[in-house]
């Protein structure tokens, strides 16, 4: 059953309809294909019209959709001779974040993620893609890995943030952090990252630092999550949908403001609803922006997304 967003009532209203009418066809033969196809094209039209329009914190509740493509999924679509990495050769492994080798358009590939699950049991495994240092250890382990043998890094972004317990301070969760940021920044190899849920704060950047930053439509990026940024600013977590206008956490924001390289269309009401075709679109889009890094050094590579970075949130002075 499909799971509706609290502002996409009136669609599964109109949605709903329509299953009550194709049950009736085929519980008693009536034809009633032209009062289908007209609720199925007011349907349509709403469904256009509600994400033509998305605020910030709709985005964002777009974004969390439990339907959406999660990291594994891109993995199993995209990746072929697909062989997991685990641990960081120090503490554990951490199942938040996902780590291995395999071949993406028949080059061979080193492949990084934050994975939230997708039911009960797996969100609660991946502990809803919330990493611990142990999680950033073995992405900066992957991210060597694949310096040392020149593989070309992708990484699918997807997670609230960082795990914020006790436990993983006292492991040196910023640390952590702050060397799998900079093991991106000086990877010798094209790193393509994707934000395709949301991108929330350190957790997300530490898989991010790449020369190339895609994004998806509905997609979020940001310092912190509408909640956090309104229990501090406001003590409110309710002015969450005021924060989310003022982050200038989507997409469009972001290309604007140069923070990511491209913005990748989700189907028509979201990338849950057709999973396959937007992992397909990804898939092109990735290999778009990893082709021309290919023929590049290891010093061109570095010094490109050096300056990439320190460019970051300049303005001209007039």
């Amino acid at each position: 059953m499909r799971h509706f967003l609290e502002f996409e009532k009136p669609i599964a209203e109109l949605e709903g309809k329509i299953e009550e009418l194709r049950r009736t066809t085929d519980a008693g033969g009536i034809d009633v294909a032209e009062e289908v196809s007209k609720l199925r094209d007011k349907a349509q039209a709403l469904l256009r019209s509600t994400y033509g329009k998305l605020t910030p914190w709709q985005k964002t509740l777009v974004a969390r959709h439990p339907d959406r493509p999660k990291c594994l999924d891109y993995v199993r679509s995209l990746i072929s001779e697909w062989t997991p990495l685990a641990g960081d050769r120090a503490f554990g492994d951490d199942a938040a974040i996902i780590g291995g080798l395999g071949r993406f358009q028949g080059r061979a590939v080193a492949v990084l993620g934050t994975e939230k699950g997708n039911d009960t049991e797996s969100r609660v495994r991946h502990n809803f893609g919330m990493a611990k240092p142990e999680g950033y250890r073995k992405a900066r382990r992957v991210m060597e890995l694949a310096g040392r043998f020149g593989l070309p890094i992708l990484s699918f972004v997807d997670t609230a943030g960082a795990f914020p317990g006790i436990e993983a301070e006292a492991r040196g969760q910023a640390e952590a952090i702050a060397r799998s940021i900079e093991a991106g920044l000086e990877a010798p190899v094209p790193f393509i990252a994707t934000i395709i849920g949301e991108g929330g704060s350190g957790g997300a950047i530490a898989l991010a630092a790449a020369d190339r930053v895609l994004m998806l439509e509905h997609a979020v990026y940001s310092v912190i999550s509408p909640e956090g940024c309104a229990s501090i600013l406001w003590r409110d977590a309710a002015m969450a949908s005021t924060a989310a206008e003022a982050l200038k956490l989507t997409a469009e924001d972001l290309k604007r403001l140069a923070l990511i390289d491209t913005v990748i269309s989700e189907p028509m009401g979201g990338a849950h609803r057709e999973p396959e075709a937007m992992m397909a679109s990804v898939g092109r889009q990735i290999w778009a922006s990893l082709e021309p890094l290919l023929p590049l050094d290891a010093a061109t590579l570095k010094a490109r997304r050096r300056d990439k970075f320190l460019e970051m949130g300049r303005h001209a002075v007039a």
